[in-house]
């Protein structure tokens, strides 16, 4: 069951990673923090691939920390990725949501 887990996420995590990218504007900048949760976040947490992360009050800096330092089968994001300022954003929107994000 994990080996099937862990296959299905590095499959998974390159298009991840692809399709954030493709998903910024021309300057490489995110709209707003809920376009990055929809497009890069979303991707797995609002698929059943990855645990609901939406509506549990987490805390900010766990958030961040899992973001940054990756836990498991999630990638670490560098800041080349998702700036402080972006990850602040998103670490607000999840830290303070009541429910789904997905758009």
């Amino acid at each position: 069951m994990k080996c099937q887990y862990l296959i299905r996420m590095l499959a998974v995590v390159p298009a991840l990673v692809v399709a954030g990218h493709a998903s910024a504007d021309s300057t490489g900048k995110w709209q707003d923090s809920q376009e990055i949760y929809s497009k890069v976040c979303g991707y797995c947490h609002e698929a059943n691939v990855g645990p609901v992360i939406t509506g549990r009050n987490l805390m900010p800096e766990y958030i961040q920390a899992i973001v940054r330092n990756g836990n498991r089968a999630m990638p670490a994001f560098r800041e080349s990725e998702i700036n402080d300022a972006a990850l602040a954003g998103v670490v607000k929107l999840v830290s303070t949501s009541t429910s789904s994000l997905k758009k």
